[in-house]
């Protein structure tokens, strides 16, 4: 069929800047900016693409779909049985906040190695007080061989190893930035078998308990998956460092909060900083609040300025691959949820 023929839907529809951008890739293929589900449901009876929120109804309609470009990069609320079992190729939005959010967990990094989150307390309390003690400080008399308590407590990010969990777009920005602070890097992924100029050996996730035992910091920057779901229960806490730090900056459902707050309360772990939650907003009354040793943010590792113009352009991309007859640049695997 000759792409003069071929049509491209898209719905919810999109503003009237941004319609034009995807009428110059998408050439002479007609583009349908759907402006209720009615119509919508009428148009992608004879589409051969979709970019949107695609519902059951509106798969049910299409009679010739071989292509839907979901507007997120996590498919954990936007997959159904009935799309998975689709002969249609589908694609997403990863790689749009790989360097922010691992900025964000570099951020954390730096905050728990300098105590940056006991600090900013003791600012709003008016109270210089040196994590360890003012009396604990070392002195040149001591000698190079003494380490005081404040020293004991503020980390050496060279001396530290930083787990990935999941290299991915995202555990791979890790990595590379934990490179650059000098931490030894470990990483677990199903895939991903290397990380050039940083990881040159990522393992197999069958090896997670290995990659627990040995590491300072735990970054969960794995998706929301049938198999990661609820990966982090008690157990897996024991199998940390006393003294390690959990991150979570991938998918709350990844993390049992109770088990977690559990681990944290028996001193199992050393602490968390945590991006994501099994239940947001987390509830006002929730102990984690009231943690010195926890670090909570809103949901917001991936927040920037940069994000529109990348989410257009990967829509972009995508769009002229598949008027070459590509396969678009960010394919999932729908059974694998990534």
């Amino acid at each position: 069929m000759s792409l003069s023929h071929k049509k491209l839907v898209l719905f919810p529809p999109v503003e009237e800047p941004r319609l034009t951008l995807i009428r110059e890739a998408a050439g002479p293929m007609t583009v349908v900016n759907a402006m209720d589900a009615s119509e919508a449901e009428r148009e992608i009876a004879d589409a051969d693409a979709f970019f949107g929120k695609i519902t059951p109804p509106l798969l049910a309609a299409a009679r010739r779909l071989n292509w839907v470009q979901s507007p997120t990069a996590s498919l954990e609320h936007y997959l159904f049985p009935e799309l998975i079992e689709h002969p249609c190729r589908l694609s997403n939005m990863r790689g749009l906040f790989s360097d922010v959010i691992a900025d964000h967990v570099m951020g954390y990094v730096t905050c728990i190695a300098r105590n940056l989150h006991l600090y900013l307390r003791r600012q709003q309390q008016r109270k210089w007080e040196p994590v360890g003690g003012e009396a604990a400080r070392t002195t040149f008399a001591a000698g190079p061989a003494h380490i005081s308590e404040m020293d004991r407590r503020h980390m050496h990010l060279a001396d530290c190893t930083q787990g990935v969990v999941g290299v991915g777009a995202i555990g791979a920005e890790v990595c590379r930035r934990a490179h650059a602070f000098g931490m030894t890097i470990l990483g677990v992924d199903p895939v991903c078998r290397r990380v050039e100029g940083a990881v040159e050996s990522v393992w197999p996730t069958e090896r997670l308990d290995d990659l627990l035992a040995e590491s300072d910091f735990v970054v969960i920057a794995a998706p929301h998956t049938p198999e990661t779901e609820r990966l982090f229960r008690r157990e897996r806490f024991r199998r940390m460092k006393r003294s390690a730090w959990l991150i979570n900056i991938g998918r709350g459902a990844i993390v049992d909060l109770t088990d977690l707050t559990a681990s944290l309360q028996a001193g199992e772990i050393a602490g968390a900083a945590l991006d994501v939650f099994e239940t947001e907003p987390l509830p006002a009354d929730h102990p984690l609040w009231g943690m010195e040793n926890v670090l909570i943010t809103p949901h917001v590792a991936a927040c920037s300025p940069r994000i529109a113009e990348r989410h257009t352009a990967t829509l972009l991309d995508n769009i002229r691959r598949y008027v070459r007859g590509e396969d678009p640049g960010t394919l999932v695997d729908k059974r694998k949820w990534y």
